[in-house]
């Protein structure tokens, strides 16, 4: 068997996620999978190094897969380009070790969330932001931001759905861009709860509007009481790096 990783970018906004679910084939490794089961001759299960929702989107998920046909890293990266949908699109194929697991072997991750902050909608970043029309106070989210950086139990951040036992993960970094009316949240870690982003990123927002104080944060981060924390964020501002 030959095991192939694959670099992966799409445009969540017409997917109900990326795992493929057991009746509905609208999922990124659904649509993927078709493709390389056409090419492989034979049925092909790709692995994700993790599962966004439906509406976000990815600039770098990688995924492994392995058939029995042989075929050049540059003849699998033109076939599935050619036969994918225009949202979604292969950037790179490495032959890898048949030990290689996508979702084991991978160590850490970033999120990006993209805010468009500014009286009027952008059409252009409708489906890629999420559009908050009250000034927020940038200020007083990096100040909360910090509070997110390191190891907690990030139960009160998470969705009822998940099914991991632990919630504790770490934070490494949470850091902010504006450029005018566009404000871009990076946050990288371990790993992430279901929709703990989202919550994270609701919460900052929340407190840029006033409704949460920064210095609440460690409080309740501690009290693991998810109606204290804020709103969850759209899931169209929210990106896989």
């Amino acid at each position: 068997m030959h095991n192939y990783k694959l670099t992966i970018q799409y445009d969540g906004s017409r997917y109900k996620g990326w795992q493929r679910l057991g009746n509905g084939e609208n999922t990124i490794q659904a649509k993927i999978e078709q493709v390389l089961s056409l090419m492989a001759g034979e049925e092909i299960e790709i692995i994700g190094s993790g599962r966004t929702d439906a509406g976000v989107h990815a600039l770098g998920q990688f995924a492994n897969f392995k058939m029995g046909k042989n075929m050049t890293e540059k003849e699998i990266l033109t076939y599935t380009n050619q036969y994918l949908p225009h949202d979604i699109s292969i950037i790179n194929v490495e032959q890898v070790s048949n030990r290689y697991h996508a979702r084991y072997h991978t160590s850490e991750k970033t999120y990006l969330y993209k805010i468009w902050n500014t009286s009027y909608p952008n059409p252009f970043l409708r489906k890629y932001s999420s559009f908050i029309q009250e000034p927020l106070n940038v200020d007083a989210m990096k100040e909360a931001a910090v509070y997110f950086i390191g190891e907690h139990d990030f139960t009160a951040f998470s969705n009822a759905k998940s099914k991991k036992k632990s919630k504790v993960r770490e934070i490494y970094s949470l850091e902010m861009v504006i450029e005018k009316e566009l404000i871009e949240i990076y946050i990288t870690g371990n790993g992430f709860l279901y929709n703990m982003v989202r919550k994270i990123v609701g919460t900052l927002i929340e407190v840029g509007l006033g409704n949460i104080e920064a210095k609440d944060i460690p409080a309740i981060i501690e009290a693991k009481e998810r109606n204290q924390t804020g709103r969850m964020a759209e899931a169209s501002g929210l990106y896989l790096m």
